[in-house]
C-alpha cells in the first residue's frame, strides 16, 4: 500500500475540500471514486488520516452521534471523528493539482487526478491528458510488439485475453484523443474571447473633425455672402 498512500492522500484532501466528512463516509466517497474494482478498506484509510492529522493537513474532531448528520443510518454508535482540510491543506492540494508529471499519468494516479479536474487549471488539464495519451501509446506498442514475437506459442484463450486488452488501451487512446480535443477547442475559444474583450474595452482614437484652413470661411458663412453682395 505504500506506493498507493500518495494517491490515497490526495483522494482525501480533494473530497474533504468539498466538505468535512467522518471516516465512514469518507470510505463510501472514495470506493465511489476508485471504482468498485478497487474496493478501500479501513486498514489503508486511518492510517493516511492518521499522518494527514500528524502533517497538520487536516483536522479531527469528535463528534457524538447525536450530533452528527453525516450518517443517519450510524445513529446510537460511538462518537466518530469528522475530518476536515486546514489551511495548509488547501495549499498543498493546489499544490498536487498543480503539478503534470509522469506520476499522475500512472494508472491510479490518474484515475483520481481525473476526478478533481474541475479543480484543476486547464493547462494542467492537458499536459496530464497528453501524458497519459503518450503512456498508454508506449504501452500499446509494447504489448504488440510481444503479441506478435508469441502468437504461435500461446492457445485461444491467452490470445483473447490478449486481445481485449489491446482493445481496451486502444479505446482509452480515443476517448483521450476526444478529451484532449474538447480541452484545447475550450482553451482557444476562451482566449478568443478575452482578446475579443481586451480589444472592445479599448477606446479607438476620435476621428479627427473637419477643420477649415485658417482664415477660410464656408460658403454658407454669412460674412462671406455679404462681401458678395456689396461687391
Amino acid at each position: 500500500m505504500r506506493s498507493r498512500t500518495p494517491v490515497l492522500e490526495t483522494a482525501i484532501l480533494g473530497l474533504l475540500k468539498e466538505s468535512p466528512l467522518h471516516g465512514y463516509e469518507l470510505r463510501k466517497r472514495l470506493n465511489l471514486m476508485l471504482g468498485s474494482f478497487r474496493v478501500l478498506s479501513y486498514g489503508s484509510l486511518y492510517p493516511a488520516l492518521k499522518s494527514l492529522v500528524a502533517r497538520g493537513l487536516i483536522t479531527g474532531t469528535e463528534q457524538s452521534a447525536a450530533q452528527s448528520t453525516l450518517a443517519p443510518a450510524l445513529s446510537g454508535k460511538r462518537a466518530r471523528i469528522v475530518y476536515e482540510l486546514t489551511a495548509e491543506g488547501k495549499e498543498h492540494l493546489q499544490s498536487v493539482l498543480a503539478s503534470s508529471g509522469p506520476a499522475a499519468w500512472e494508472d491510479e494516479s490518474f484515475d483520481v487526478r481525473f476526478a478533481f479536474f474541475a479543480q484543476t487549471d486547464a493547462e494542467t488539464r492537458i499536459r496530464i491528458l497528453e501524458g497519459r495519451r503518450t503512456r498508454l501509446t508506449e504501452r500499446l506498442e509494447a504489448v504488440r510488439e510481444s503479441a506478435a514475437r508469441t502468437r504461435e506459442r500461446l492457445d485461444e484463450y491467452t490470445l483473447e485475453l490478449q486481445r481485449h486488452g489491446l482493445e481496451q488501451v486502444e479505446r482509452e487512446v480515443r476517448w483521450l484523443d476526444g478529451l484532449i480535443t474538447t480541452e484545447r477547442d475550450r482553451s482557444s475559444g476562451h482566449s478568443r474571447g478575452t482578446t475579443r474583450a481586451r480589444t472592445s474595452s479599448t477606446p479607438h482614437p476620435a476621428e479627427p473633425s473637419e477643420q477649415e484652413p485658417d482664415g477660410a470661411r464656408r460658403p454658407e458663412d454669412p460674412g462671406t455672402t455679404n462681401t458678395k453682395e456689396r461687391g
